[in-house]
């Protein structure tokens, strides 16, 4: 096996391997591993000490800023307070200036006491209890030897732990599953004691031994689930559920919370009470002696077991699962099952986990049940979360600046809070953060900043244009100041104004308010009022289209930073250049509003600019949602595929910029019709949601989309929102298909009397 070692970040350290209960449901004393008879009861001065060294050195060496130690057994308050202390003291004075520890136990909750709270208060561990619900579930397993309940005493633990000064010791609840116990009795009991997180635990099993299921069905883990999700829902998730938590992140792109579930590697090491290393406790559901590795403490070292085959194997990701898992469309969310769940004598661990109908019918249901992004269907969030996006940019680079844009910054941002404060100024102030290119002015100002790059200052001091744009559309009664250079003063959204000759720098005052803009340099040389009007010998407005019945898109091709497409941003268009664009998208956009008319609908709601473009090509910069760079043509259906299609790519990209659609990319590779390569699944997504739209223009497009969609509804990658982003998209191709349909029938229509 081949990679860099993971180092270790979490070591279960049994300090008792004996406990006061008889619980028979246990992995260690019940299953097929009983090493736990020929070991020490109480771990030894000698193994704590070497433990203590080892981890010490496993942190230096891998420079981890923190490690967890899990105190366990058995039942770890057996060891007593003394031995308890002496860990505590070990670890502490050996991690001490090298890595933060943070200590945990884990326990049944009998022995506790204010004594033991007292001694884990004094060294920060955190304690996590087991119960398995209300009396009844609990009782079903957890008794003691002579078959007597263990519930009060688990309770009286519960309460002393949720007193005030013990309240920040309290790590939650831990749960082992039993369907037979009713899923909401066992959640109102858990969720009554008001714990931090509960976390549910499916029962250790195996292929060799499977769970039981009562009533014979193969989700009935599942369903048992489902019903404490549907309650806790209900009871308006009262407690964070460690499992459900980890099912959404993943079903929303992020890491797995637990190792029960998902394909992060394994970080985690047993020390046995002999001091032994082994690998995760419930291995001991598979066989005897299958968490063994050979290493020990006074000997080894923790990278010693690191490279264990076996420790090894669980450290693969999509790759350690078995084949069936890796095609499986919720791997990212299950990660296979927890490994020991995979084992079968005839097979060794290369199958999926005993729980693999729960896992799946568990994943689906929490995804049917979770909301996905307004954004995700809806244009206007979209525009709303991107105008989001766009001031937490602004306010980063406020932040980075860190005043080295002094008096100048800091008056552009007073405006900026000014105009905020009244409705047409806020009005204003939004519409000049949300073009396009402000976006890429602000990622590329921040960029600059955190690179260090000579005349970063300055480009983010392009705020002064932007306020001062915004205070001209506000037509509030003010006075403004912005830089200009070489000659020129680019107000974004407005136009340019010519008031010097290359290489002259300065700074001007507008004056704005109902009688026009008046523009003055400060250094006295020259006075210019300006307008929206045509162009004139120093004015450059932005324009706009301005036919009948087409959306009034601005024809920017006069913003700094609309260089940002795959081809270069043509040159300042002149009259006559600019009215063959006008008329041939006005022939475009009618042919788009015929043929495809829901989506002429978003186009004009999403789109803002368009941008001319010359032939070449070169890599493209980012830029806010609605802008699209277009070529020029005389051709208007070329144009309404090139328009459908920018607009579609950068619809994609704003979505992406404010929600994940799929994880792990380029994990699997995929080939649609239209391609003669495989390509990773972002590629797929982007390249059929372009080609759903156009086919509303051309049917060709529509060839291999819906083996596409059926690729990416069979993927793993999506997230909830990225499934959800897929059904919309097989909404749209059937209703190009009824379109095509009935245009095809109509052409072979007979003639209909009049």
């Amino acid at each position: 096996m081949t990679g860099p070692l993971v180092p270790f970040r979490e070591i279960v350290l049994k300090v008792h391997s004996r406990c006061d209960l008889a619980c028979d449901h246990c992995y260690i004393y019940e299953h097929a591993d009983q090493s736990w008879r020929t070991r020490p009861k109480t771990i030894s001065d000698e193994a704590i000490s070497w433990t203590a060294r080892r981890l010490a050195e496993h942190a230096s060496a891998h420079a981890l800023d923190s490690v967890s130690v899990i105190l366990h057994g058995g039942e770890p308050l057996l060891a007593g307070p003394a031995r308890l202390r002496r860990v505590c003291e070990e670890l502490t004075a050996a991690l001490d200036g090298t890595a933060e520890l943070d200590l945990r136990i884990h326990t049944n909750g009998v022995q506790l006491s204010p004594r033991y709270l007292d001694l884990f208060d004094e060294f920060g561990v955190r304690v996590g209890i087991s119960l398995d619900g209300d009396r009844a579930a609990n009782d079903r397993h957890r008794r003691f030897a002579n078959g007597r309940t263990s519930h009060p005493l688990v309770l009286k633990a519960v309460e002393l732990l949720r007193q005030e000064r013990y309240r920040h010791l309290d790590l939650g609840l831990l749960c082992t599953i039993d369907i037979e116990n009713d899923p909401h009795a066992v959640l109102d009991a858990l969720v009554e004691l008001d714990p931090p997180l509960i976390d549910f635990l499916l029962p250790h099993a195996t292929w060799d031994e499977p769970p039981p299921r009562p009533g014979g069905s193969q989700t009935a883990y599942a369903e048992w689930l489902l019903k404490v999700h549907d309650r806790w829902q209900d009871l308006g998730s009262p407690v964070p559920v460690r499992l459900f938590s980890s099912v959404r992140s993943t079903l929303s792109g992020g890491p797995s919370l637990t190792e029960s579930l998902g394909l992060a590697p394994t970080d985690l090491v047993v020390v046995e009470t002999d001091g032994q290393l082994e690998q995760v406790d419930s291995l001991k559901s598979a066989y005897e002696g299958a968490a063994g590795t050979g290493f020990n403490v006074f000997s080894h070292s923790f990278d010693d077991v690191a490279a264990h085959p076996g420790v090894r194997a669980r450290q693969l990701g999509l790759a350690g699962v078995s084949e069936t898992c890796r095609t499986c469309p919720v791997v990212r969310s299950c990660g296979g099952g927890l490994y020991t769940h995979r084992f079968s004598s005839a097979n060794g661990f290369g199958n999926p986990s005993v729980y693999c109908r729960d896992l799946e019918a568990l994943v689906r249901g929490i995804e049917a049940r979770t909301e996905v992004p307004p954004a995700v269907t809806d244009h206007a969030e979209l525009a709303d979360a991107q105008q989001d996006l766009t001031r937490t940019l602004l306010a980063r680079l406020h932040a980075d600046l860190d005043g080295r844009g002094g008096a100048r910054w800091e008056e552009a941002w007073q405006l900026a809070g000014a105009l905020e404060s009244s409705e047409q100024g806020a009005a204003a102030l939004d519409h000049v953060l949300s073009h396009p290119y402000t976006r890429t002015w602000l990622l590329e100002a921040l960029e600059g900043l955190r690179a260090g790059r000579a005349g970063s200052v300055d480009e983010a001091l392009r705020l002064r244009a932007c306020t001062a744009a915004a205070a001209v559309r506000s037509g509030l009664d003010l006075k403004v100041a912005a830089d200009y250079r070489d000659g020129r003063l680019h107000i974004p959204t407005l136009g340019e104004l010519r008031l010097g000759e290359e290489g002259d720098h300065g700074t001007v005052r507008l004056s704005t308010g109902e009688g026009g803009v008046v523009v003055r340099r400060d250094d006295g040389g020259g006075e210019w009022r300006i307008g929206r009007g045509a162009d004139s010998p120093d004015w450059l407005p932005v324009r706009h289209l301005d036919r009948d019945g087409v959306p009034s898109f601005a024809l920017d091709d006069i913003d700094p930073y609309r260089d940002c497409f795959g081809a270069p941003a043509s040159a300042r268009l002149g009259s006559a250049e600019a009215d063959g664009w006008e008329a041939v998208l006005a022939e475009a956009w009618d042919l788009l509003e015929r043929e495809a008319p829901s989506h002429a609908e978003a186009v004009a709601a999403g789109l803002t600019t368009l941008t001319p473009l010359a032939a070449g090509h070169h890599a493209e910069r980012r830029h806010g949602y609605g802008a699209v760079g277009l070529t020029s043509t005389n051709d208007a259906k070329p144009l309404a595929l090139e328009l459908l299609g920018g607009f579609r790519r950068t619809t994609l990209r704003a979505l992406l910029d404010v929600t994940d659609l799929y994880a792990s990319d380029g994990a699997w590779a995929y080939r649609p019709i239209w391609q003669d390569e495989a390509v990773p699944f972002s590629r797929l997504l982007a390249e059929a949601h372009e080609r759903v739209a156009c086919a509303a223009l051309d049917p060709c497009f529509m060839d291999g989309v819906e083996e596409a969609l059926d690729m990416m509804d069979s993927a793993a990658e999506p997230t909830a929102a990225g499934r959800r982003f897929i059904s919309v998209l097989r909404e749209e191709v059937k209703q190009t298909r009824d379109k095509w349909a009935e245009q095809t029938q109509d052409c072979f229509a007979p003639e209909r009397s009049r």
